[in-house]
């Protein structure tokens, strides 16, 4: 099923400002899907945000699972994963690798971050993190990495302007936030953070039953019978979308929410205030600061 609008900047398929074709943008998802496990009902039905497919394969042996994009390569190479197809880099991942090797500029060796990243206790994480990682030379480097003209030459403005203020030192204390709660020993997203090193593993039976549709979220959902799904993965959707659109995603969502229904909602924005929904802390990929989590009756 194909239905596109326009609306968001994610419409183009790029992170860039270019005109081209549509890219790869994600050969894996940052997104914690256990927030979603335990968020929403068993057997629920599920509209999802496809991307690389991470967070809909999570979600399809206990749930009915519609994964929607309006990238139609990123959808492509999702629907391509379910049948067994080894993951590949996308855009981010070949920006980071890219920058990684800087790592040892920093006083990053491999044996250094293998050493942390076997560690399985937060206090001797976070007391390592502060004395052997999180040095000047460190701070300086990756604030500049994060700061505003490094960022353009790979994101155009749609997808600058939401972010925060100093972003290298929000991202540093959210990465220091992860180790002090989660063990790294069993967090793939540290792993992956760091050393780039991506598990890979196979597709459950189950994520065949996934149903793959081209489209923008907004308009599909609004294309939708009332009380259609029980639950909501929508990623990051709306960093990179203005107030009209969010508006306009928020009514589609209620009018296709069944009774009960839940959303987990993502951004790298920090939150403006107190947020009591907000488990972004609970996340173990770390990058966010929300992970906004509730019944969608209160949108």
């Amino acid at each position: 099923m194909t239905m596109v609008s326009v609306g968001t900047a994610w419409r183009n398929g790029r992170l860039d400002a270019r005109r081209g074709p549509s890219k790869l943008l994600f050969g894996r998802m940052y997104e914690d899907p256990s927030i979603e496990l335990d968020a929403f009902r068993p057997r629920s039905r599920v509209f999802c945000i496809a991307s690389a497919g991470c967070t809909a394969m999570n979600l399809a042996p206990r749930h009915e699972v519609v994964a929607v994009d309006i990238n139609r390569v990123q959808l492509a190479y999702a629907g391509r994963r379910v049948m067994g197809e080894r993951a590949t880099r996308g855009v981010v991942e070949c920006v980071m690798a890219a920058v990684r090797p800087f790592a040892r500029t920093v006083g990053w060796s491999p044996s250094k971050l293998r050493t942390f990243l076997d560690l399985q206790e937060p206090t001797a994480q976070t007391a390592f993190w502060r004395r052997h990682l999180d040095t000047r030379r460190f701070r300086l480097a990756f604030d500049g990495l994060l700061s505003l003209p490094a960022l353009h030459a790979v994101y155009g403005r749609p997808f600058l302007d939401f972010l925060p203020p100093h972003l290298g030192a929000v991202i540093r204390r959210r990465m220091e936030r992860c180790f002090s709660r989660h063990p790294n020993a069993t967090n793939p997203y540290a792993r992956a953070l760091l050393l780039g090193e991506l598990s890979d593993d196979p597709p459950p039976a189950e994520a065949r039953a996934i149903q793959f549709v081209h489209a923008d979220a907004t308009s599909y959902l609004e294309s939708q019978p009332p009380r259609r799904f029980d639950a909501f993965a929508l990623s990051n959707i709306l960093d990179g979308a203005d107030a009209a659109y969010a508006a306009r995603l928020m009514a589609a969502v209620k009018g296709a929410a069944a009774p009960g229904a839940v959303c987990v909602l993502r951004s790298f924005r920090e939150p403006e205030s107190i947020l009591p929904t907000n488990r972004a802390c609970d996340d173990r990929s770390m990058l966010w600061g929300v992970v906004d989590v509730r019944a969608v009756a209160t949108l």
